[in-house]
């Protein structure tokens, strides 16, 4: 293993901690640090096509929506909208390698998520109803791209974006379950695991 994949998961490490039982500066530092070693980690990739330079822009479309956070709340929703460019850049990237053999059972699955986490949350979200829903939407999507890229390749490639994915998805609704409805202990730290092992996977990726 070299040393990018040790600095990140290090890296990532830490801010999951820090979430946990951490200090809040320790998140602050090592939240955008880990983004960065990711986007090193892409850039260092053997061969970088058209899908590694979207993966690329992908991650700092995200590194510029956890600035966003950081800003007052009126700024919160051009974080969502950051965030959604960087799935729409995932999910391009994803569909600029395969053709589409419509697995199915795929789309139906990840409709009914869709649903019951719209149940779930759909009396909290009050002005940012639907900001969250074209977000959730946008990320079932890249789910769904993943699936089919790896039902029609079937390399370690394909399943490396299509973990990667579901655990960004996977992150977003513990996040979305905890902050609209039912608040958790854990959910920082489970959030914070799941969206850097899923950004890692989608890079992880590249060198497969």
């Amino acid at each position: 293993m070299s040393w990018p994949f040790i600095a990140v998961f290090l890296s990532a490490w830490l801010y999951v901690d820090a979430r946990y039982r951490g200090p809040r500066w320790q998140g602050w530092l090592f939240k955008p640090v880990t983004l960065l070693l990711l986007m090193l980690l892409a850039w260092l990739a053997p061969v970088i096509s058209t899908n590694g330079y979207l993966i690329e822009v992908g991650l700092l479309a995200t590194l510029i929506a956890d600035a966003l956070l950081l800003l007052p709340k009126e700024r919160y929703l051009y974080a969502i909208g950051a965030f959604f460019l960087s799935h729409l850049l995932y999910t391009l990237s994803f569909a600029s390698q395969m053709s589409f053999v419509y697995y199915w059972p795929l789309p139906v699955v990840l409709f009914v998520i869709g649903l019951v986490l719209l149940a779930t949350i759909w009396t909290r979200l009050e002005e940012m109803r639907w900001a969250i829903i074209t977000f959730m939407v946008m990320t079932l999507i890249m789910v769904w791209v993943a699936g089919e890229q790896y039902f029609f390749r079937g390399t370690n490639a394909a399943f490396a974006a299509l973990c990667g994915a579901i655990l960004l998805l996977v992150a977003n609704i513990v996040w979305m379950v905890s902050h609209y409805r039912y608040k958790f202990r854990t959910a920082d730290a489970i959030v914070a695991a799941c969206y850097f092992g899923g950004h890692f996977l989608i890079v992880e990726s590249l060198y497969l």
